[in-house]
């Protein structure tokens, strides 16, 4: 059968897009560029500053599109409330590879794609990584049969804080020096409630299956640890998604702290501090994100349906096999203060935690 030229490269174009989403899906090393600019345009003001967030699915606004991402990621809407706080357009650029683990981003967004904070209206600089380094380690863990090999979870801890260091040492090196706030984004724990199960593999030790949901839980202490204490060390503000995504917001134990806040690193606290105020004393406080309580009576579900990545709101933007997109809209609210959707979706959390460093003024 003979078939028209146009025909064929239609159909090598939907091989590379269906390609392309599964190397997207969590634990696949292959990735999916996903780079955005949106300007918020006020209307009572022409001067206009820049966000650049570089990143993985965090700050990429993944929605299982090859083509598509939310227009409204974390970034954009920590972006309106900079424009809100400054009475000032904000440039919000995401230069996000969905699936990259922390060396990708290092190398192919921060190092390659350094002229996007090198600009002069550059006043933030965002940073996400090393949740697929965690999700590929996850997944090996889990195939795991015979004796346990804790190996490579601990080898994706050493991998993030090498690339996560390097990252914040390249930007403090090449960001514009006018840039008022750098801050990097720690991870929450996604399928929580699924990981409530045995290993297939068994400990050394003690000869029997792992709790998984318990060791992972560790592990994810330990990791975020590093996140907020190399950013404690480096100059960079840490913005606490794990506390955000993962505890109530009131004050469940009678502790005098509302869950979400007790949770967050305290700046100069030590690992085995932390790693003890997470796994142990605040335990009991810590929930799985697909249904997260903003009160004794409320919830709202903050994980999309592939237990994965942050549920969003609003409209989608060209974002992936095609390239990159550029576009300008009106901010949806105009007040610094929270908006009425601050905690109802996982990206508008995500935001908002990113907003509680912003600087006064640009």
């Amino acid at each position: 059968m003979r078939t028209c030229p146009g025909f064929r490269t239609a159909l090598r174009t939907l091989a590379t897009a269906l390609a392309l989403l599964t190397a997207a899906s969590p634990g696949m090393a292959n990735t999916l560029t996903q780079n955005v600019s949106w300007i918020i345009d006020r209307a009572d003001t022409p001067v206009g500053y820049r966000l650049v967030a570089y990143g993985d699915s965090l700050y990429s606004g993944y929605n299982g599109s090859v083509a598509y991402a939310a227009k409204y990621s974390a970034p954009v809407v920590d972006g309106e409330y900079l424009s809100a706080a400054w009475k000032a357009d904000i440039e919000v650029v995401r230069r996000t590879k969905t699936g990259a683990v922390a060396s990708d981003i290092y190398y192919n967004k921060v190092v390659a794609e350094r002229s996007y904070m090198q600009a002069a209206h550059t006043r933030v600089v965002a940073l996400a990584m090393c949740g697929n380094d965690a999700l590929q380690a996850r997944t090996a863990f889990k195939s795991q049969t015979g004796t346990c090999d804790y190996s490579g979870l601990a080898a994706a801890v050493n991998t993030c804080r090498t690339y996560l260091a390097a990252s914040m040492d390249f930007i403090n090196a090449n960001a514009y020096p006018g840039v008022k706030l750098k801050i990097v984004s720690n991870v929450y724990y996604p399928g929580f409630d699924a990981d409530w199960a045995l290993s297939s593999c068994r400990d050394a030790t003690t000869g029997t299956p792992v709790n998984m949901q318990t060791m992972f839980l560790g592990w994810v202490a330990r990791l975020n640890f590093w996140i907020c204490r190399i950013a404690w060390e480096k100059n960079f503000q840490c913005a606490d998604n794990f506390g955000q995504y993962m505890a109530v917001d009131y004050d469940s134990n009678g502790d005098g702290i509302v869950d979400s806040e007790a949770l967050r690193y305290v700046p100069g606290e030590d690992e085995v501090s932390y790693y003890n105020r997470i796994t142990r004393t605040l335990h009991d406080t810590i929930h799985d994100a697909n249904r997260h309580l903003t009160s004794r009576t409320s919830s709202a579900d903050y994980i999309q349906s592939d237990d994965i990545h942050p549920t969003y709101t609003g409209e989608t933007v060209r974002a992936g096999i095609f390239g990159g997109t550029s576009g300008v809209g009106p901010p949806r609210h105009t007040s610094p203060t929270k908006s009425s959707i601050w905690n109802l979706y996982g990206t508008e959390r995500m935001g908002w935690t990113l907003s509680t460093s912003n600087p006064a003024a640009p």
